[in-house]
């Protein structure tokens, strides 16, 4: 059967059968973007981003290197997918429609979408996308004219960071499933084995408890290599008396709350016990200053002081926390907000940020340790359960 028989056969059997969230968690979420854009003066918004996608809609795939987007108008919801993407969509989206291209013809894409924005004057979309194809929207452009287009990235994003009852719970059961797979990886660290042994040990924990495919694999390295931001195991063996950096984060219906964790083959020494005070101190400055009203800025600026007089010492991103929520590969970074200094948008009431305190000496090693939190009317209340110490991996 082709396509669009594959679409039948399984809006007869199975359609939003896997939605993640009752109907009206989604309506809400519809409703407040729809009003956002009344005030701006949008007809539509063009939504290309996975995430942004899932949020309004629930669709969800493994497939996201294909083009995909949603078109929201006040009238209706479109969602156009690839052609083998159209039983996911069946099965996991809330929308008035689903539209199919052959994945292997792009030349299908334009002209629906064209004549679903035919009659719309101001259309929105966000040009900072990862998922914004430059051959798509340079078609649009060229079809129904530049001048109906405008920058509404921000749109959704100011929604999408306060999350409703309902995601919080989907984050708390990842933060649960998070923990168990660190502790289960922490404990089995020996002198000998590899990272990729600790890393294996961690991923099948992960998916024992019920962790959905992630948006990170389990990262786990050591000695020297935690001294590098953002490589990952590779078959190195731990040494006695080292340092080994765990960062996982299991997938809940998309939702990941992750957590990190320093482990060290004996006892730590002064430098490693020291570093720990260190983003310990650095997390409490964050979750104080995280109350409603005050600014990014502001927390960032709390924390970078505790950080200053030991600046030239250590590499840190420059990022104290970035908010976290539905996500697909290839991260689980949100990006609707960032903590760090020039950042000025107030927090929010259940807002949601992983804070993620690592700390490297370059070449040598590196302490990285985090929760993810929740802000709070008192501060921001930890929603994974890290105890803050250097786990000692004895024989």
């Amino acid at each position: 059967m082709d396509y669009h028989h594959y679409r039948k056969a399984l809006t007869e059997t199975l359609a939003q059968s896997e939605v993640p969230f009752p109907a009206a968690e989604y309506q809400a979420r519809l409703d407040k973007v729809r009003q956002t854009m009344t005030e701006q003066g949008l007809d539509a918004l063009l939504l290309t981003d996975p995430a942004d996608i899932n949020y309004l809609t629930g669709y969800h795939t493994f497939e996201v290197s294909v083009h995909a987007c949603l078109v929201c108008t006040q009238e209706r919801l479109v969602l156009q997918v690839a052609s083998i993407e159209t039983g996911a969509a069946v099965v996991t989206a809330q929308v008035d429609e689903i539209i199919g291209y052959r994945w292997e013809n792009l030349d299908e894409i334009i002209a629906p979408l064209a004549d679903l924005l035919a009659h719309c004057q101001k259309i929105g979309i966000d040009g900072w996308s990862a998922g914004l194809r430059f051959g798509v929207i340079d078609a649009l452009l060229k079809t129904i004219g530049r001048e109906r287009f405008c920058e509404a990235g921000a749109l959704v994003d100011a929604i999408r960071i306060v999350k409703s009852p309902a995601e919080l719970e989907m984050l708390q059961e990842s933060a649960r499933i998070t923990a168990l797979g660190l502790e289960t990886a922490i404990q089995s660290i020996r002198p000998g084995m590899t990272d990729n042994d600790i890393a294996a040990v961690g991923a099948k924990a992960l998916l024992e408890n019920g962790s959905e495919f992630m948006s990170l694999q389990p990262i786990v390295t050591s000695g020297h290599r935690i001294g590098v931001i953002h490589v990952n195991h590779k078959r190195r063996v731990i040494q006695p008396n080292e340092p080994v950096f765990l960062e996982f984060g299991a997938a809940y219906q998309r939702y990941t709350a992750p957590m990190m964790r320093t482990a060290v083959t004996g006892t730590p020494n002064a430098a490693l016990s020291a570093t720990r005070d260190l983003c310990r101190s650095i997390f409490e400055a964050l979750c104080d200053t995280m109350r409603p009203g005050n600014t990014f800025d502001a927390a960032a600026q709390a924390a970078d002081a505790l950080l200053t007089p030991q600046r030239d010492q250590y590499f840190f991103s420059g990022v104290f926390g970035y908010a976290v929520g539905a996500q697909f590969p290839p991260s689980w970074v949100e990006g609707t907000g960032f903590i760090a200094k020039g950042q000025h948008r107030s927090f929010e009431t259940n807002m949601v940020f992983h804070l993620p305190l690592c700390l490297r000496v370059p070449g040598q090693w590196g302490v990285g340790i985090s929760d993810t939190v929740v802000v709070t009317e008192q501060g921001a209340k930890p929603l994974t359960n890290n105890d803050w110490q250097l786990f000692e991996a004895h024989l």
